[in-house]
């Protein structure tokens, strides 16, 4: 988990010790402590912090991959900021290529600092940083190319807005909210991470991170996250079948369970080939 660094300031709340306004995210919680979030100087403070994050944000909701599952879309209704001030040029950037499972679109970014926080304190990289100054920074790698880390994919569920988002996702792409997901288990190694697979039309589009304290926390590695094309695949085998003389015999999983018990029952010795995808 993150500490906080109260870069975007929409924890900001009236503390009424100090008769002013706090970062609540960065006041240690002590006894008789009073912080309000209906105090109306902090709801217009954060008002006007998502009117900041906003003036250079592209207008681009509806072709954001994000879109629908984006905090700042989410502090924006929130507070119910909904007229910008601002009539003039945004500030533009230009994105980079990082490789074949991430894409990245800079102008989305609101500088919160998470992504590079992450990459060096959690995902132990060194090719991702920050460049720039004031209200000009630049978050990427030093040059194009695929991210180091074996870990990078989490910055897709890391960025609030639409920075890093998933290219695989993205290919056959639909809104997080027309997806069905469900509690599973990672196949690609023995450690059995927790995930949540999207659904749809009968394809698996997306997977995402399931929290579990004791195994993978927060986080996935990049095979367990992109790697399930194999999944949508037409000829992979969608049921158990045995080989008997030249003609395969479809079973039913009970039966194949117990085919394979047999085997093992009876024989001394099993040479067999194994893969974590065999599960399916």
């Amino acid at each position: 988990m993150l500490a906080a660094s109260g870069a975007v300031k929409q924890y900001q709340n009236a503390e009424d010790t100090r008769g002013r306004l706090v970062m609540s995210c960065m006041t240690p919680a002590t006894d008789g402590t009073f912080i309000s979030i209906d105090d109306e100087e902090a709801k217009q403070f954060r008002e006007s912090v998502v009117e900041w994050l906003m003036t250079n944000h592209p207008h681009d909701c509806p072709v954001c991959e994000e879109g629908g599952n984006c905090h700042l879309q989410d502090m924006t209704v929130m507070t119910g900021h909904s007229f910008r001030r601002y009539r003039f040029t945004k500030r533009t950037h230009r994105n980079q290529d990082l490789g074949p499972f991430i894409s990245h679109e800079m102008n989305r970014c609101i500088a919160c600092y998470r992504c590079v926080r992450y990459y060096k304190d959690y995902a132990d990289g060194t090719d991702l940083g920050v460049y720039g100054a004031h209200d000009n920074v630049y978050f990427g790698r030093p040059e194009d190319g695929t991210l180091e880390s074996e870990f990078s994919g989490n910055l897709v569920e890391i960025c609030p807005t639409g920075v890093f988002t998933d290219k695989t996702h993205s290919e056959r792409y639909n809104r997080k909210w027309d997806m069905q997901f469900a509690p599973s288990i990672c196949q690609q190694c023995s450690i059995g991470c927790n995930i949540s697979p999207g659904e749809r039309y009968g394809e698996l589009r997306r997977i995402e991170n399931r929290y579990n304290g004791t195994v993978n926390h927060y986080f996935l590695c990049d095979r367990g996250r992109f790697g399930y094309g194999y999944v949508n695949l037409k000829d992979r085998p969608r049921q158990p079948v045995q080989r008997r003389g030249d003609d395969f015999i479809t079973l039913n999983a009970e039966q194949a369970m117990q085919g394979a018990a047999d085997i093992l029952r009876q024989s001394k010795k099993v040479i067999g080939i194994g893969s974590p995808r065999a599960s399916h």
